[in-house]
């Protein structure tokens, strides 16, 4: 299901002890809020707004059609009036989808010359929405409260960044991944229960012999490798030595044989999601660079080394980024720059960087690669543009699992790069590289990561929130004494939380 198929349903609260009249304005008004909504440009799903729900069989039922709708990934609700909360505990004892409960009202300013009883009995959400906050917080119900008006654009911003996050916990649920060939041996943090994962997020995640990916490359017909070869030209500076008549040309032809099977294979099996590992390449001449840079800038989720939970994390950030400015990118940090007062980050991996992080137009090299021992493999090489952006990492720790984010401010190279061979990102962390490295270390964070400036914290805090899943978040304010302090007070919470 693609995004322009995914809505958020609008449900206002009311009763009937006001008469038919008073309901009659409460569905008017709070079509109109659901309106300010849907155009705010801050919301990139469709907004869909349900009649007003008076009693506890229409909330129930409400509540169950949304369930039941792959195209809802997520419900806003809102007491316009006071709605007796009782009315509510079936339906959200139900709940299955992401929550929002939004505390506004439909006007903005108390009218004093003329306010009067018949105003206040329609506008009651002052205290209807508080009703409506305690059975959530007495049912333990997940969700979200954005309170003032609607027409405030710090409204618009909070409840886009909510339903951007509902994106990418409906993407997780429906995502197929397909991982050609193990993990890197004898590394740790890329092993992880696929079961659980499954179960905790709803991602499927299962293996295929690279030889199958292999049967499916070598049977790609020439002329769709002459026609990406033609992209290739117009959208990127090739060099000499791979262009047409190039000594090299053959490996630009490859690596576009490699893109056409490969994504074919991932289109046939629905796969929204892959990784690959250099220790299992099988029959393919190069390990796939330019193809899975290619891809991930499709919205593909993409992991090396068959590390699928960074790939999942990469599809789920780019669902949730979608339509915004910026990038996401699988990453690495490769190495530091530790000169006092500024270090810095080095950012890339073998060859798989996605080219959303950059305004560049990229070139399209090839160079040897010590890892794999095949063919040198052809690959895009840029600079990510210089803002500010965020890296989260996905952790198996056994008894669940841990999100860690730190905030980044992405910049220039001190100097040029001329001799990287590879896509690369330099970057500054907060509150300092060093506190941040302690505290990534300390929390188990992996060395895989995603790196995006299309979305920030605020969705991962969502997020977070919707699959019940620990986050750790690395910012300005971090410093080694609390963010342990944060550790051990996070292990107590989410074994208790986790239950018997």
């Amino acid at each position: 299901m693609g995004s322009a198929d995914r809505e958020i349903w609008f449900l206002t609260g009311s009763q009937g002890l006001y008469g038919e009249d008073t309901l009659r304005q409460v569905a008017e008004q709070s079509r109109e809020v659901a309106g300010v909504l849907a155009e705010s440009p801050e919301l990139s799903l469709r907004v869909v707004w349900r009649p007003v729900l008076t009693s506890s069989d229409a909330i129930r039922r409400t509540i169950l059609e949304a369930n039941a709708d792959d195209g809802c990934v997520g419900l806003i609700g809102w007491m316009h009036t006071f709605s007796p909360a009782k009315m509510w505990i079936q339906g959200l004892d139900a709940l299955q989808k992401p929550f929002l409960h939004l505390h506004t009202q439909a006007h903005r300013d108390i009218p004093w010359s003329t306010i009067d009883m018949d105003f206040m009995n329609l506008n009651q959400a002052a205290h209807g929405d508080r009703e409506f906050g305690f059975i959530q917080t007495r049912l333990g119900v997940a969700r979200k409260t954005v309170a003032g008006h609607v027409s405030n654009p710090a409204v618009g911003r909070r409840v886009g960044a909510w339903a951007r996050a509902a994106a990418g916990a409906a993407e997780l649920r429906s995502l197929k991944l397909a991982r050609f060939g193990d993990n890197m041996r004898d590394v740790a943090v890329t092993e992880g229960d696929k079961v659980e994962a499954e179960l905790k997020f709803g991602v499927s995640v299962n293996t295929y012999g690279v030889n199958d990916l292999v049967d499916v490359v070598d049977a790609v017909d020439d002329t769709r490798i002459d026609k990406l070869v033609a992209e290739y030209e117009d959208l990127y500076d090739i060099a000499a030595e791979l262009r047409s008549g190039g000594d090299r040309h053959g490996s630009l032809r490859y690596g576009a044989r490699i893109e056409a099977g490969l994504r074919e294979f991932l289109e046939e099996g629905g796969f929204g999601a892959f990784t690959t590992s250099f220790e299992d390449l099988g029959g393919l001449r190069q390990l796939p660079g330019l193809a899975v840079q290619r891809l991930m800038a499709d919205g593909y989720g993409f992991g090396g080394e068959g590390d699928w939970k960074t790939s999942v994390l990469v599809r789920t950030t780019k669902a949730m980024a979608a339509g915004r400015p910026g990038g996401t990118s699988f990453m690495e940090d490769y190495t530091y720059h530790l000169e006092p007062g500024n270090e810095k980050s080095l950012g890339a991996h073998m060859l798989e960087v996605c080219p959303s992080i950059t305004s560049q137009k990229p070139t399209i090299e090839v160079h040897p690669l010590s890892m794999g021992n095949r063919e040198d493999p052809v690959r895009m090489r840029f600079i990510a543009d210089p803002g500010e952006g965020i890296v989260v990492g996905l952790s198996d720790l056994g008894d669940r699992f841990r999100l860690t984010a730190n905030d980044i401010t992405l910049v220039e190279p001190d100097e040029a790069l001329p001799r990287l061979p590879v896509a690369c990102a330099v970057w500054q962390a907060h509150p300092s590289l060093v506190t941040a490295a302690e505290a990534w270390i300390i929390a188990g964070g992996p060395h895989h990561t995603v790196l995006t400036t299309a979305i920030g914290m605020e969705e991962f805090d969502d997020l977070a929130e919707m699959l019940s899943t620990e986050l750790l978040h690395i910012d300005a304010d971090t410093t080694p004494r609390t963010f342990l302090k944060e550790l051990r007070w996070n292990q107590a919470y989410y074994r208790l939380a986790a239950g018997l």
